[in-house]
C-alpha cells in the first residue's frame, strides 16, 4: 500500500499490501481492500465495502457502505480468469451497489465513466460499459455485455437483457423490462419496453437546443409513427435534411443496432 497523505483507514478494516491507495482517501470500518486494487484520491468507502482484486477506482468516488465492487462475474463459464473493474472519477455508489468485473470472452473488462449514479442495490455485471452521468435508480439491473451511453437514466427495478445498447439521454421508466436496444434520446417504459416519444423534459434540462428538439421530433415521427420501413424513414429524414448531430446520432444508432430497436 503506498502512503497516503492525510488518508484514514479504519482500524478494523483489511487492506492488502498489494492494494495502492491515493492521498485523502477514507476507508471504513471491517472495510476489505484486495490484492492489486488501486484507489484515486479523495475516494471515501464505507464500512463493511468489499473491493475485490484487480479493481481500480478513480477520484473523488463515493462508495457507501455493504457495496460489493470488483467480485468476479456471475458467469458459469468464468475460471477465475485475470479480468478487471475499472472506475472513473467521481461516482456514486449507494448502499448494497453490486459491480462485477469483466470475462475474457467480453473483453476482460467492465467499465465505468465518471460522475455516475448508482442508487441502493443497483447492480452491473461483467463487461459492462458505461458512459458519463449515467443514473441507475434503487434495484436497476443489467446483464452482461451492456453498454449505455452517456447521460442515460435508468429507473428503478429496470432489468436489462444481456448485449443491449442504450443510447444517450435516454430515460427508462420504472418497473420496465429492456430486452432491445433502446434509441438515445428516447423514452420507453412499460413491463416490455415501448417507445413514447422524445424525452423532451429531460433534453430541455441538459439544455438542447430548439433546433435539436424539433429535428428529433421530426425524426422520431418519420421513423417510429409514419408506417414506413426503416430504409424509407432514413431517406426521408434526408429529403427534410435533418442533419443535426443528434438525429444523426439516432440514425446511426439505429443502423448499428445489433439486437434490434424497441418500437
Amino acid at each position: 500500500m503506498t502512503p497516503g497523505k492525510q488518508s484514514t483507514i479504519h482500524q478494523t478494516a483489511i487492506v492488502s499490501k498489494s492494494a495502492e491507495i491515493g492521498t485523502g482517501v477514507e476507508i471504513g470500518a471491517y472495510a476489505l481492500i484486495g490484492d492489486e486494487v488501486r484507489i484515486g484520491n479523495d475516494t471515501t468507502v464505507g464500512s463493511h465495502v468489499v473491493i475485490e482484486k484487480f479493481t481500480t477506482i478513480g477520484e473523488r468516488c463515493r462508495i457507501f457502505q455493504f457495496c460489493s465492487i470488483g467480485e468476479i462475474p456471475q458467469d458459469l463459464k468464468f475460471k477465475d480468469a485475470r479480468t478487471e473493474l475499472v472506475i472513473g472519477n467521481d461516482n456514486t455508489f449507494r448502499e448494497f451497489v453490486t459491480i462485477n468485473r469483466g470475462t475474457p470472452g467480453g473483453g476482460g473488462k467492465t467499465v465505468l465513466g465518471d460522475n455516475i449514479f448508482l442508487m441502493a442495490y443497483a447492480h452491473v455485471a461483467h463487461d459492462c460499459r458505461i458512459g458519463n452521468q449515467v443514473i441507475m435508480a434503487n434495484s436497476a439491473s443489467l446483464a452482461g455485455h451492456i453498454h449505455i451511453e452517456e447521460c442515460a437514466i435508468i429507473g428503478g427495478l429496470v432489468g436489462v437483457h444481456q448485449f443491449v445498447h442504450i443510447g444517450s439521454y435516454a430515460m427508462i421508466g420504472g418497473l420496465t423490462g429492456v430486452s432491445k436496444d433502446v434509441p438515445p434520446y428516447m423514452m420507453a417504459v412499460g413491463e416490455r419496453a415501448k417507445l413514447y416519444g422524445i424525452n423532451l423534459i429531460g433534453l430541455k434540462r441538459r439544455g438542447f437546443s430548439e433546433d435539436s428538439i424539433r429535428e428529433l421530433k421530426t425524426a422520431y415521427k418519420i421513423i417510429f409513427r409514419s408506417g414506413l420501413t426503416l430504409t424509407k424513414a432514413f431517406e426521408k429524414i434526408a429529403e427534410e435534411n435533418l442533419t443535426t448531430p443528434e438525429v444523426q446520432h439516432l440514425v446511426s444508432f439505429i443502423k448499428n443496432s445489433e439486437r434490434g430497436i424497441i418500437r
